[in-house]
Formats: structure tokens, sequence, C-alpha cells
């Protein structure tokens, strides 16, 4: 199971935050890396796999395209949440466009490779209020290469996996399934692989030193 690094960016710098309360969230300099500009924290934490969020351009207040397409020259496979809408603003190829349900703007039909996040606060997918297994079964033969789920209500909070819910999920598709949101040990890695899960991003339980930064680095969780 690929173990991918978390890296959420806002006003330039690299920040954290919990439960997706975005205008709470501050630069992080409490953890591994004494930087929050996003090539020095990444040329500290050298994560092999990298999850990037650009919460300006998914609230419509900025762009960090930029320094994304230069972050992907220091890691081996990069995952993008730009608040893609539509399939014409997908990044360039290798990076991994992610299509969150907050934001798509067209049908799912009409996307082609990428990964569909499944956003879920408070149990339900946004912004209409599925039932996730039930959404992930309705979109599971749509073209994306894989999904994504993404627990933001638990993102920043260490809570812990739900081992019934995450299995629930796994046994709608077979395509890659990645989790995120609440992540919070090896315990919980372990939790997510025995459930057949592909990947686990995370960030918290890294620089709290619940996850060694050598998994992050290796990128795998055997």
């Amino acid at each position: 199971m690929k173990v991918i690094l978390a890296a959420d960016l806002k006003d330039g710098m690299v920040v954290h935050g919990k439960s997706g309360n975005r205008d709470e969230y501050a630069p992080l300099t409490w953890g591994i890396s004494p930087s929050a500009e996003p090539h020095s924290y990444i040329a500290v934490m050298k994560p092999k796999y990298l999850y990037v969020a650009d919460l300006d351009r998914i609230g419509f207040c900025g762009d960090h395209t930029e320094t994304i397409l230069r972050l992907k020259e220091s890691v081996s496979e990069m995952y993008v949440d730009r608040g893609t809408e539509i399939p014409e603003e997908y990044l360039p190829s290798p990076i991994k466009t992610i299509v969150g349900t907050e934001t798509i703007d067209a049908p799912f039909e009409e996307f082609s490779g990428g990964f569909l996040s499944i956003d879920i606060k408070d149990g339900s997918v946004i912004p209409n209020g599925e039932n996730p297994s039930e959404f992930l079964s309705s979109v599971a033969d749509t073209p994306f290469e894989g999904f994504i789920i993404l627990n933001i209500s638990s993102v920043g909070t260490e809570c812990g996996i739900d081992l019934e819910f995450v299995k629930t999920l796994r046994a709608v598709t077979k395509k890659p399934l990645f989790y995120g949101g609440g992540v919070r040990s090896v315990e919980g890695l372990k939790v997510l692989a025995d459930a057949g899960f592909d990947g686990a991003i995370v960030s918290t339980a890294v620089h709290k030193g619940a996850i060694p930064l050598s998994l992050i680095q290796e990128g795998e969780y055997c």
C-alpha cells in the first residue's frame, strides 16, 4: 500500500488545520520541517508520493499551479486537487489530477483518468449528502483511474479509522482506492492495508512521530 504525504497549500505556504475549517489553517511550522515554504518543506520531508490540495484555487482566491508543477520534479508521483471542475482543467501527465465531489461541474462520464475524490463531511458525501458507499457504487464504472475517500471531518484530528466503514467501501470497487483523514498511526495504516486499500494519505501523524518519516520516504507500507 502506498503511503502518501499530504500537503495543503494556502497563501504560498504548506498549512495545517482540522476538519476542513480552511479559514483557520495556518502555516505548518511546528512539525519536522522548520519551513512551510513548499519547496523547502518537500526538500526536508523527501516523500516518494505527494498529495497536494491547492486550497486557494479550490476556494477561488488564488492559484498555486506554478508551484505544483515545480514540486513534481521532487517526487516520484504526485496527486493534485486544485478544484478541478471540468476535464479541460486537468494538469499534464504524469501528474494525476484529482476531481473532488466538492467542486466537480461536469458529468462524471466526461472525465478520463485521474482520481475522483469522494469528499465526506459528517458522514455524508458533499455537496449533496449521499451515503458514501452508495455513492461510490454509483460512480464505480465511470472512467476515473481510481478513487480517494477523503474524510474531511477527520482531517488533522487523529481520530482513527472505522474498519467496517472502509471494508464496506473496498467491497464496492476493484479500482485503486486511497483513504485520507484521521490516519493517526502505523496501526491505522495496517487497518487500511488489511481492508485492501491501495493508498493512505497522511500528514499530522508523521509530524507527531506516530508514523515514521521513513515510511513517507519509502512510500510503501507492507
